[in-house]
C-alpha cells in the first residue's frame, strides 16, 4: 500500500510518502511560506523525487489538528481536492497521537505538547505504547496542564512536541524532552498503513480543534460587551 501523507498544524509541516509503512521519503516545508503558497507543488515535488506518480497512491493521510486553524483548513482541502480527483479515501490523524507514535519508547508514557499560542499548548497524555490515551486533548496554559495531569503523572514522562520545547522550564527534570522535534508525516503515513480502515471519504474529514478559533472568541466578546 502507498500512502501519501501530509502534515499542515506547524508552520513548516512536512510531507512523506509511506509504502507497507516504510518510510520512502520525507520533507519538511519551508515556515517562511504559508502552506497555502506551498501547496498542493510541495507534494507534486515529493511524488517526483520518489519517481512516483499521484495515480500509483493507493490512500491519502492527513494531519486533523490541533493545529493552526488556517494550517488545517489549507491542508485538509489539499488532501480532499487531491482524493476527490483520484476517487482515493483520506485518513484523518490527530497530530497529538502522532506526535505520541514518534516519542514512544515502549516503556515510558508520552506526552505530546504543540505550542498552541497564546500561552497555551495542545496537549495530550499517552501510555507508553504512544496510543493509549491516559489523559484527553486539552488546550491551556503549560502549568495548569501539569496541574491538571499530577494524579496521572509517573514522573518520568517523555515529552513530544514543540510545545514541549518552548515550556520546558516548567517540565519536571525527571521527565525526557525530545528534541529536535521529529516531522510528523512520515509517522502519519505509517499510522494510514497501519489502519487503513480509519479511511473516509473526502467531504467526512473533519478538523480537530480541541479549542475555539479566534474569529469565534472574537464574535462572543463583540455580543458580550
Amino acid at each position: 500500500m502507498l500512502v501519501l501523507a501530509l502534515d499542515t498544524t506547524t508552520p513548516a509541516g512536512s510531507a512523506a510518502l509511506v509504502r507497507d509503512g516504510d518510510v520512502l521519503v520525507e520533507e519538511a516545508g519551508d515556515p517562511a511560506l504559508t502552506h497555502g503558497r506551498r501547496l498542493p507543488r510541495d507534494l507534486m515535488r515529493l511524488l517526483d523525487r520518489a519517481g512516483v506518480q499521484l495515480h500509483d497512491v493507493d490512500l491519502l493521510a492527513v494531519a486533523a489538528g490541533p493545529g493552526s486553524f488556517t494550517g488545517l483548513r489549507v491542508g485538509i482541502a489539499t488532501m480532499q481536492g487531491l482524493a476527490m480527483a483520484g476517487n482515493r479515501r483520506v485518513v484523518p490523524v490527530s497530530a497529538l497521537e502522532a506526535l505520541a507514535r514518534a516519542g514512544r519508547n515502549g516503556v515510558d508514557p508520552v506526552a505530546a505538547w504543540m505550542d498552541a499560542q497564546r500561552g497555551e499548548v495542545f496537549a495530550a497524555l499517552y501510555g507508553a505504547d504512544g496510543a493509549q490515551l491516559l489523559v484527553d486533548p486539552s488546550s491551556e496554559p503549560p502549568a495548569r496542564t501539569l496541574e491538571r495531569w499530577s494524579p496521572d503523572l509517573s514522573g518520568h514522562e517523555r515529552f513530544v512536541g514543540d510545545g514541549a520545547v518552548r515550556y520546558r522550564e516548567l517540565i519536571p527534570p525527571s521527565c525526557a524532552i525530545i528534541e529536535p522535534v521529529p516531522p510528523l508525516a512520515g509517522f502519519i503515513g505509517v499510522m494510514a498503513c497501519e489502519h487503513p480502515g480509519r479511511a473516509v471519504l473526502p467531504h467526512a474529514v473533519v478538523p480537530i480543534y480541541v479549542r475555539r478559533s479566534d474569529a469565534e472568541l472574537a464574535r462572543d466578546r463583540k455580543w458580550s460587551s
